[in-house]
């Protein structure tokens, strides 16, 4: 489904973000889904005892095929997205309330933020040591109303499209801005009665820390920005997926870097693959190689995807991977170094493993 919508046929325009959001989410749901039933069918062969363990193990392997990853918490793709239809109708009728029948960019704005946040109670969540990952899957915001401050930029996007006022964002340091296209963007810098410029509304805390290059921003400088495309701003989803799973898996070895592998050849062993979550770790692949498919010149990704392959015992995904990373990428001499030795090392270990531990059972259906 994720490939279908954002395939390179696709105009980009006709990408619709939040479907592809939810589409990710419904494919990660569907992963865990079958991995649970996967356990509980081991769990009970382990438990019985079955004179004919062939008829028992064709009879307790599960079809991943049968998972349906169109549902999503118990609704379809479609349901999802009437619940942004829903947002919009509320922010039409707020806006007939308020007598203000016109498409202003910004009096649409004010009734978002109204219904969204007076209305509806939603939130933006900080960022923490110990995120969540559910923080970051549209359907979940939509759900808990509590979502980090970018997936409220694509609700921003979302709502707003479907009332006719066009919505544009950029990456500027370490966020994600939105804001109208509008003739005059200064207006948007105004500081409301409620003490607050309606940006800094829109885009939380970010405009107003003094740390962030947010806060630097006039309408100005607005117009200067790279304006984000449907494609960078599902990649940037991605790569917040990546980060937040990838540091959950690590979680039981706290601090561990994921190239640390690749500074430790002399320290190289099976043993000292690092204790993981199996299931995050492989939702964190699951992110890498749909990023890939949008990026597919990224060799960062790439070089991720074989390092986290390496952490699941998958050397030979691992040898593939970062052996493309050297052969097609202009990438620094000292770097270039640290792949082919580590690639020899791969192809050192693969040939003393039989067969990679648990692999078939953590690749992703």
């Amino acid at each position: 489904m994720f490939s279908q919508e954002i395939s390179s046929q696709s105009n980009d325009s006709d990408i619709s973000i939040a479907k592809v959001l939810l589409y990710i989410a419904a494919e990660d749901e569907a992963f865990l889904a079958f991995n649970r039933e996967m356990d509980a069918r081991f769990f009970m062969r382990e438990r019985e005892t079955i004179q004919d363990k062939t008829d028992s193990e064709e009879e307790l392997e599960p079809d991943p095929s049968e998972t349906d990853s169109e549902e999503l918490d118990g609704k379809s793709i479609t349901e999802w997205l009437s619940e942004l239809d829903a947002i919009s109708k509320q922010v039409e009728a707020e806006l007939l309330s308020r007598g203000i029948n016109s498409c202003n960019a910004v009096q649409v704005l004010e009734a978002v933020n109204t219904v969204l946040f007076d209305m509806r109670g939603f939130k933006r969540t900080s960022t923490c040591f110990d995120e969540d990952p559910k923080d970051y899957y549209l359907h979940s915001v939509l759900t808990s109303r509590c979502g980090t401050a970018f997936l409220f930029s694509v609700i921003y996007i979302e709502v707003c499209q479907r009332l006719g006022v066009p919505i544009v964002g950029a990456k500027v340091g370490e966020e994600f801005l939105v804001w109208p296209e509008t003739e005059n963007p200064e207006e948007l810098f105004e500081v409301a009665t409620s003490g607050k410029s309606l940006f800094a509304i829109v885009n939380g805390k970010c405009v107003d820390d003094p740390k962030s290059m947010a806060s630097e921003l006039t309408g100005k400088s607005l117009l200067g920005l790279d304006v984000a495309t449907n494609r960078d701003i599902i990649g940037i989803a991605l790569a917040n997926l990546f980060r937040v799973h990838w540091k959950r898996a690590s979680k039981p070895t706290p601090g561990q870097m994921l190239t640390a592998p690749l500074t430790e050849l002399n320290n190289f062993r099976i043993s000292n693959i690092p204790l993981l979550r199996p299931h995050d770790l492989r939702l964190a692949i699951a992110a890498a190689e749909r990023l890939l498919m949008l990026e597919p010149n990224n060799w960062r990704v790439r070089r991720d995807l074989g390092m986290m392959h390496y952490y699941v015992r998958q050397c030979r995904e691992a040898i593939i991977e970062l052996s493309i990373c050297i052969a097609s990428f202009a990438i620094e001499e000292e770097e270039a170094k640290e792949l082919k030795l580590f690639v020899e090392k791969l192809h050192r270990l693969f040939s003393l493993m039989s067969s990679p531990l648990d692999s078939d059972r953590l690749a992703l259906r």
